[in-house]
């Protein structure tokens, strides 16, 4: 408490003679000399310009993209403080790529943690011995008639954390907030001919407490950074576009208030072109000198946009002279779509909103968090062909062409404050702790609203923008509530949301962050509730994960508050790197010796997609549960299927439909139809199905498919897919052959022998070690019992690795009991030493050269016995053998709790293709309900696996222990991993533990996914294959 006390004093002077502190340790000084946040847009010449909107085409800009003259410093007291004297020489400086981070040019280290702070906490303070400093000089030339003429201005989309400006030597102002742009007013320190510009870019400041995002910490001008020039007479300062709808949701109400920086009266036009290039709105006004000015129109019958029907209007301003003349035009995307919350809903357009969603980190595999177009439209382009609809720009606002890119293509934005403290408390925090807290602390509060302002100024007119969100967990209060209220006043036509609101009054949705499963399902019975329940975080994609899924939208879609949310997260915020030996892999917290600071390991790859963009096996599941066409049937077996449309605005005509009869796996008969299904409705159709056989498995498996490709979407794609069972054959009841094989036994061994196979087994251990047919071994090693997995991300979070760490070692510690010929069979009966239990295989040679095996495990009566991981058996064949072929679901790897988008079918690939290479190796490559697998070599010799009951089955080049790192969880990556040389695995299980995902830290897989139960039993066949 003392210490507490201590600090608030130190603060009190701080802010009290703030005019002593530099500005990077003063919490009020954020914006010396900066211009008012405004809308994102740009001059342009003529009105032609400003519609073709090639803003690096436009004569009134400049880009300062490029090479720079560049200085590191360790920190402060080293830097070349003198630099931005335009005498100062910077010949021998290094040069740098701006934008970049300079950590991936060369100076400094990334930097990664979640929640605590790289520098010791004592807001506003920061390190002094160690705050990199980097300076930055380059020139740029003005001809004469553009100084003469025009007003010059300075803008930086982005750069980390603090910057002091120079222009030919003299300071123009200092800026925070890394995500946020700066503009300056540079007119009376520009010169015809050569100009200088310098920037002081500090590591950290007193904003790096607002920046305590779970993300990388680099630094440098990391966002574009260009001069624009306007015309002395006037220039367009800033607007903002509202184009909503009526209460029919027809019309379009359009409204546009402009702001003009103007010296003498000049005439505006405002023109609105519909996406043809046809007027669909056009005005002309007379305006004075810096007045604002407003256009009003109801427009009949517009097109509206929404993410799945995207459609853009383009708005001109054209501000002209007494002449006619051009003084300045400029233009923007226009689109018309209400936002509003009725019945406890979220809606769009009128229509409730499910929010099939993604948070995304502003993050790239090779240079950090600078994003080029090509990388973003690719993002875009896996989203949608993925039904992602939208997108929570966690923790701030991502660079202007994201949005302008969400506009066009259709998805929809919360967009984030670039606001989070985590580390100095999320939630029940001290009165004394208040004090000095941006959420409560007077001290923040005007650096706080600053930050909601950049926010929502420069990004109001985008159609994407759908809720505007005020940070990310940091302890809500006074300056939160303040903050609130003000973007209420400013933009009545969005939602404000903010977590750590919950229910109270600074939230207009209840947005939670990972709660439990019944949590969720006590919102949605909650009578008399007022706002939406949309889970700003939940699915925690950390590593194989992502299960349970289905069952959290089969429960979203049971109650109407209940409307999606945002998963964590979209992308492993991994950086590509190579070994000594060459090799690439994903780095992540920790690998680029950051001594002395902390770092939060590999809590950072958490996404659907690798840093590549390659999508994660998980992802396939998402795609199927966020569909919005959707396939139902009470009868599926009579062919009668509804087909259900929950598109917001299209109808199904874009897509034509495909359907396929499987017996046993394999196409009976297939075909194809078009229905149109207006939005939001549902047709039912027949389709014409032959008599079903009850005796074998049919399923019925339909495709929805685009019909017609665009650059996000291409011709074919699947955008919905559904399979019915329409029976399935008793697997138990297969038919095998006669027990009839010759058994026989020696002092070592017990042989069985059978049309051309002979199966070895050794007395001592009761195993099968040698498997031969024409008298080639199929094996390389023992079949043994399977009880462990290596531990995913999820396990480890919910402590399965210790918990269940008897299982590790089960198998290998178990003891014969003993090992007897039973009639026609071999058994063998083990006592586990770890845990208290029997466990019996029995081993059936029959007389067709295949063995029945029949496997049982029984806990002993009161005895503890810790969670299964899995349930299985092991055969080691050899490494040629690796040809991998099942019949049931794929083609990805899936698991319990994570299978639905993977159909019953006929799959096969190279067993070096089963495994994921997750960057943090990990348990991969499952298959649930096969009914058989085989390896076979390039001969065609090889084994079939039959289960008498659906089975878990994968094929891989390693064994678990080579992936799991044992009690402690180190981190390892994919290169640390080596495929065996010599064998090939197959495992054969009864089941294996689910993946759970609803958090990495605590939540378990689902009850019904969990293996907690006695006693456990399956049978399977194995039978030997030759050409």
């Amino acid at each position: 408490m003392n210490k507490m006390k201590t600090i608030s004093l130190l603060l009190t002077l701080g802010v009290t003679f703030g005019a002593k502190a530099a500005e990077w340790e003063n919490p009020r000084a954020f914006a010396e000399g900066r211009m008012a946040p405004r809308a994102t847009f740009y001059p342009y010449s003529s009105v032609n310009e400003a519609l073709d909107a090639n803003v690096w085409q436009s004569s009134r800009v400049t880009c300062l993209n490029g090479r720079w003259a560049f200085c590191y410093s360790p920190n402060p007291k080293s830097r070349p403080a003198d630099f931005y004297k335009t005498d100062y020489n910077v010949s021998r400086w290094d040069s740098i790529d701006v934008p970049s981070n300079w950590e991936f040019q060369g100076y400094g280290i990334p930097i990664y943690t979640n929640t605590t702070y790289v520098f010791p906490v004592n807001p506003p303070y920061v390190p002094h011995d160690d705050n990199p400093v980097g300076s930055y000089k380059r020139t740029f030339t003005l001809d004469s008639a553009t100084v003469n003429n025009s007003r010059t201005f300075l803008h930086f989309d982005g750069s980390t954390a603090g910057m002091y400006v120079w222009v030919n030597g003299k300071k123009v102002g200092y800026v925070q907030s890394q995500k946020n742009p700066a503009e300056f007013d540079i007119t009376d320190f520009v010169k015809p001919g050569g100009n200088e510009l310098a920037c002081e870019v500090y590591r950290w400041t007193d904003g790096s407490y607002l920046e305590d995002q779970d993300f990388w910490r680099l630094s440098g001008i990391d966002r574009n950074v260009y001069l624009y020039n306007t015309d002395k007479r006037g220039r367009i300062a800033d607007f903002f576009v509202k184009a909503d709808l009526d209460g029919r949701y027809r019309n379009g109400l359009f409204n546009v208030d402009v702001k003009l920086d103007s010296s003498e009266p000049l005439t505006l036009s405002a023109t609105l072109y519909d996406a043809g290039g046809r007027k669909v709105y056009s005005t002309d006004r007379k305006v004075g000198a810096n007045e604002t000015v407003s256009f009003k129109s109801t427009l009949t019958k517009v097109n509206k946009w929404n993410y799945d029907s995207p459609y853009l209007y383009r708005l001109v301003l054209d501000l002209r002279d007494a002449s006619g003349k051009t003084v300045e035009a400029t233009s923007t995307n226009v689109g018309f779509r209400k936002v509003e919350i009725k019945n406890s809903q979220l809606h769009v357009n009128g229509i409730p909103l499910e929010v099939h969603g993604v948070n995304m980190q502003e993050h790239h595999p090779d240079n950090g968090h600078t994003i080029d177009e090509e990388t973003m439209i690719k993002d875009i382009r896996t989203m949608k062909q993925h039904n992602i609809n939208a997108v929570r720009t966690s923790h701030y606002p991502q660079p202007p062409l994201w949005y302008d890119l969400c506009d066009r293509y259709g998805l929809l934005l919360v967009d984030e404050a670039n606001i989070e403290a985590h580390g100095l408390g999320v939630y029940d925090i001290s009165d004394e702790a208040k004090k000095t807290h941006p959420g409560h602390a007077e001290m923040w509060r005007d650096a706080v609203l600053d930050r909601e302002i950049s926010l929502v100024e420069r990004d109001k007119n985008h159609p994407s923008v759908i809720i505007w969100s005020l940070g990310n967990e940091t302890s809500n209060g006074k300056n939160f509530i303040d903050s609130y209220h003000w973007i209420k006043k400013r933009d009545n036509t969005r939602p404000v949301q903010f977590e750590q609101a919950g229910e109270g009054e600074n939230t207009d949705i209840v947005c939670p962050m990972y709660p439990p499963y019944e949590w969720i399902a006590d919102y949605g019975k909650r009578e008399g509730v007022t706002r939406p329940y949309i889970m700003c975080e939940f699915a925690h994609a950390m590593g194989n994960s992502t299960g349970n899924f289905q069952d959290l939208f089969d429960l979203i879609r049971t109650y109407p508050t209940l409307q999606g949310g945002f998963i964590w997260d979209w992308v492993d915020q991994g950086f590509r790197m190579k070994d000594e030996n060459g090799r690439e892999y994903w780095s992540y917290g920790g690998d680029y010796g950051a001594t002395g600071y902390t770092h939060d390991e590999n809590f950072c790859i958490n996404g659907l997609v690798n840093p590549d963009r390659k999508p994660h096996p998980g992802l396939s599941e998402v795609k199927k549960v966020y569909q919005d066409i959707r396939f139902s049937s009470d009868n599926p077996i009579s062919g009668e299927v509804t087909v259900e449309n929950l598109f917001p605005s299209l109808s199904t005509e874009p897509y034509e439909f495909f359907w396929e009869l499987l017996c046993d796996g394999n196409v009976v008969t297939e075909g194809r139809f078009e229905l149109k299904v207006a939005a939001r409705s549902s047709k039912t159709i027949r389709l014409p199905l032959p008599p079903i056989d009850k005796g074998a498995d049919y399923t019925l498996d339909i495709y929805a498919c685009a019909k017609k490709g665009d650059e996000i979407i291409p011709t074919g794609h699947e955008v919905a897919r559904e399979q019915f069972i329409l029976a399935q054959k008793d697997l138990g009841a297969t038919s095998l052959a006669e027990a009839k094989a010759k058994i026989i036994h020696d002092c070592d061994n017990w042989t069985a022998e059978a049309a051309g196979a002979c199966m070895t087994f050794d007395a001592l251990t009761g195993e099968l070690t040698a498997y031969t047919i024409d008298g080639k071994n199929l094996l390389s090693g023992a079949m043994m019992p399977s009880f462990w997995r290596a531990p995913t991300d999820n396990d480890f979070g919910n402590n399965l690795h210790v918990k269940s760490n008897a299982w590790r070692t089960a198998a290998q510690n178990r003891r014969l009991v003993s090992f007897a010929r039973d009639g026609n069979s071999l058994k063998a009966v083990y006592r586990l030493q770890e845990v208290p239990s029997d466990y019996t295989v029995v081993y059936t040679p029959l007389d067709d050269g295949s063995l029945s095996v029949a496997v049982a495990w029984k806990a002993d009566d009161g005895a503890f016995t810790p969670e299964l991981p899995r349930f299985g058996m092991i055969i080691t064949m050899p490494r040629s053998f690796n040809d991998f072929a099942w019949y049931g679901r794929g083609p990805q790897e899936n698991y319990s709790d994570r299978k639905t988008s993977a159909f019953l079918g006929r799959y096969s690939g190279k067993v070096a293709d089963m495994r994921w290479n997750y960057i943090r190796p990990q348990e991969t490559g499952n298959h649930t309900d096969v009914r058989e697998a085989s390896l076979t070599d390039a001969t065609g010799y090889g084994i079939k696996v039959l289960g008498l009951q659906p089975l878990e089955v994968s094929a891989l080049d390693i064994l678990p222990s080579a992936l799991d790192p044992g009690l402690i969880k180190h981190q390892q990556h994919s290169n640390d991993i080596s495929p065996s040389l010599r064998d090939v695995y197959l495992y054969v299980d009864l089941a294996q533990r689910g993946l759970g995902g609803d958090n990495s830290w605590w939540a378990l897989p689902y009850e019904q996914y969990r293996l907690v139960g006695k006693e456990y039993s399956y049978s399977f066949v194995i039978k030997p294959i030759k050409p």
